[in-house]
């Protein structure tokens, strides 16, 4: 019964607040440069994923998906990226369609649930490099993406992943979409908002013939708007809702098969607490979930001097240690 009834993470009262816990290491943290190796590999259907490596000389590899609208370049990656490097795991991270600097080929990118993709990568990794183990770690809507992944392949998971983590993960993404419009997330919702507008924007000036207009665009106000006039129709499904339904881990989590740890702070903005998965793992023998009572969204912050390692960068590392 592996839920983990009390984490190792206890933060001074400064950080129990849970919206300074969230912005604070985002603000504050100031990432060494990381000199990534990039290598662009193509996809099934004709789009690009790039990856980017750092490497030293590890026999592990560390996998990392990151978030909405982050990237390889994202503070909560390079923060893992530098302390996996330290204990000599090579790591790479997966930088989701349209998320490298670049757009991506297709009208459709990426959503919550595009698993095609990680799968794409990890094959590409099991060809072409000669890692003992490689590791999955992603962080809130990559983290939704992995966890799904880990309990689609259940049986099939190949033998060389032999761990998994997810850091903030929004596992019911009807109820996530809801609770991000409570007024006290509207720095949230509007700064994803934002960014996806622009990058909606961009989609249409390559496809000017796509249904979605620069009006429609224009007049998004959260998720289930974006979501009905983007994503849904570009990925092949019915609504929003339907893809909030089909993409969401929770239902996958009884079918994992491989050693998994989640992450989710019971205080975390994004979040409300009925989405949290506590019965999933109480009834699992591989899929663990901790929930510390502080820690914001992927923040757990433990001191002021934010360039130290986060909490859960350490949390990660012990647990794959025995994985």
């Amino acid at each position: 019964m592996p839920l983990i009834k009390k984490s190792t993470f206890n933060p001074p009262f400064w950080f129990r607040n849970n919206h300074v816990s969230t912005i604070y290491p985002h603000l504050i943290r100031r990432m060494k440069r990381i000199k990534y190796q990039r290598k662009r590999i193509e996809t099934p259907d004709k789009d690009f994923l790039d990856l980017d490596f750092s490497k030293v000389g590890g026999q592990n590899l560390i996998l990392i998906t990151h978030g909405l609208e982050g990237s390889s370049d994202s503070g909560y990656v390079k923060g893992l990226v530098q302390r996996a490097n330290r204990e000599k795991w090579d790591t790479v991270a997966l930088n989701l369609r349209g998320c490298s600097g670049e757009p991506n080929r297709l009208y459709a990118s990426y959503h919550s649930g595009k698993t095609d993709d990680l799968h794409t990568v990890i094959e590409y990794i099991r060809t072409n490099e000669t890692y003992q183990k490689i590791f999955l770690v992603g962080f809130s809507l990559g983290g939704n993406l992995t966890l799904k992944y880990t309990g689609e392949q259940a049986g099939n998971m190949p033998k060389i992943v032999a761990g998994v983590v997810g850091i903030s993960v929004p596992c019911q993404l009807s109820k996530v979409s809801a609770h991000l419009n409570d007024a006290s997330n509207i720095i949230y919702l509007k700064r994803f908002i934002r960014s996806l507008k622009k990058k909606a924007h961009a989609k249409k000036n390559l496809f000017p013939k796509s249904e979605m207009t620069k009006e429609q665009i224009n007049h998004v106000k959260d998720f289930a708007d974006f979501d009905g006039l983007y994503t849904a129709p570009a990925h092949g499904f019915e609504s929003a809702e339907d893809y909030w339904a089909k993409c969401s881990c929770r239902p996958f989590l009884p079918k994992i098969k491989t050693k998994t740890l989640l992450i989710n702070a019971q205080d975390d903005p994004f979040m409300p607490i009925s989405s949290y998965p506590f019965k999933e793992a109480e009834q699992s023998t591989y899929f663990h979930l901790e929930a510390p009572k502080h820690g914001g969204h992927v923040g757990f912050a433990r001191k002021f001097n934010a360039q130290k390692t986060l909490w859960h960068e350490d949390r990660i590392i012990e647990f794959l240690q025995t994985s």
